[in-house]
């Protein structure tokens, strides 16, 4: 039981540890001067937000209403800490049957980023998950890390390649576990985008975990994205202005297991590791889905391997913060 709630406590954690942020707002919060209305709450354990420009407040509030409706819907398919979950329900029976058509989605860019990454991107890391939270939950865990031999054992249990996804039906062999928390809220702040566009929305900031601007302000200012210092997370190191376009940064800081940092929740689904080439790498794409997702395989390569990939990716810019503090910009 220790070791459970210690492994739902590192989910809440490190979905809540983000490295982006907007300007604080409360539910339902309005500007009548600005037509802005603002939401702010927790999403797959994220502070999620959304900002929204509308000359008429009722149908905004209606619009956010509907959002995040939508958002709970999809967060109950791909949820790691609600029991009921499909993501729950397909880790512990190694099979669904008539799944629904976003898990199938997910899944299936999840499979394309796996491959274009060579396997830096890979939903079926959650072993070494579930095998570090343990190690680390208990009072007397090694500070050098769980055994290798264990983590070897765990490494046979991942593998995006085993992995079946098709409308039908998702398959994968017994002893392996999905996660998604490396493209999940990019995917739903993509999935609330679309609902907004659709209904007419043109100035807009929704923020699922994964920022992603609709348009630009009504005065045609760019939005302004947080970039958090990774030193000290609750600072913002650096703003980046967009339009139309997607930010999304991970770093080693979202969760370290260990005081020294040396063990955190990026994983390298190649050798059973942890992630130590960079602070942060920040993605700006025009999908959250994309930025998300390549961010966090773009924190296990090498910077000539993010330059010779970029022109396969959706991603126009990359910021590096690298161990030793400096900065690199990368262009697609």
């Amino acid at each position: 039981m220790t070791n459970q709630l210690s492994r739902r406590r590192f989910i809440r954690i490190s979905a809540a540890l983000a490295g982006l942020a907007v300007a604080p707002s409360r539910a339902h919060a309005a500007d009548s001067t600005s037509g802005l209305v603002e939401w702010r709450g927790t999403l797959l354990g994220a502070v999620a937000t959304i900002k929204l420009h509308h000359r008429d407040r009722q149908e905004a509030e209606r619009l956010i209403t509907v959002s995040i409706g939508e958002a709970r819907r999809l967060e109950r398919l791909f949820s790691l800490y609600l029991e009921q979950s499909a993501l729950v329900t397909l880790n512990r029976t190694g099979v669904l049957v008539d799944p629904a058509p976003e898990l199938v989605d997910i899944l299936t860019r999840s499979q394309r980023y796996a491959a274009m990454t060579d396997g830096r991107f890979d939903p079926t890391v959650q072993p070494l998950w579930t095998l570090y939270a343990d190690h680390f939950s208990r009072p007397d865990a090694n500070p050098d890390g769980p055994p290798q031999a264990a983590v070897q054992e765990a490494l046979t249990r991942v593998g995006h390649q085993r992995l079946s996804v098709s409308r039908d039906r998702i398959v994968m062999p017994r002893g392996m576990a999905l996660t998604l928390n490396g493209i999940a809220q990019g995917y739903v702040t993509d999935r609330i985008v679309e609902l907004l566009r659709g209904e007419g929305v043109q100035h807009s900031l929704v923020d699922m975990g994964e920022a992603r601007a609709i348009g630009a302000r009504p005065d045609a200012r760019p939005w302004e994205v947080g970039i958090a210092d990774p030193d000290n997370p609750d600072r913002i190191a650096a703003m980046l202005p967009i339009i139309d376009r997607a930010v999304s940064t991970s770093g080693a800081y979202g969760l370290r297991f260990d005081p020294r940092g040396r063990f955190n929740h990026l994983f390298d689904p190649h050798s059973g590791g942890c992630a130590q080439r960079y602070r942060s790498v920040t993605t700006v794409a025009g999908n959250a889905t994309a930025a998300d997702a390549l961010s966090t395989a773009f924190s296990l390569m090498s910077e000539p391997e993010i330059r010779a990939l970029l022109p396969r990716t959706e991603i126009e810019r990359v910021h590096l913060i690298d161990a030793a503090g400096a900065a690199v910009d990368l262009v697609g």
